[in-house]
């Protein structure tokens, strides 16, 4: 018997192809988002600045707790940040 094989995580543990899709795209941006903390040096006092949210959001975000997040506010503190946000649309292959 076969086991099913997935792409990725997400399409795995979550229940429904709309969720998984959603989960993916908050990981992306909060990775992104902490790789922008990285790099800019920022502490989380700061960071809460910059981002218009309070610190221990920042620590939310970087302890990568991703329930905590919805797709609009990763989005706007992405913005804050000064990050463009693209989304790509496309067709799922045929399986």
């Amino acid at each position: 018997m076969d086991s099913p094989r997935y792409d990725n995580i997400w399409d795995a543990i979550e229940d429904t192809s709309e969720s998984a899709e959603n989960m993916k795209l908050r990981s992306e941006l909060m990775m992104a988002l902490s790789e922008h903390l990285e790099r800019s040096r920022l502490n989380a006092a700061q960071a809460a600045r910059v981002f218009g949210v309070t610190q221990p959001r920042i620590t939310d975000l970087m302890r990568g707790k991703i329930t905590l997040f919805s797709l609009d506010s990763l989005v706007s503190m992405a913005t804050a940040a000064g990050l463009h946000v693209e989304i790509h649309v496309r067709e799922l292959k045929a399986a």
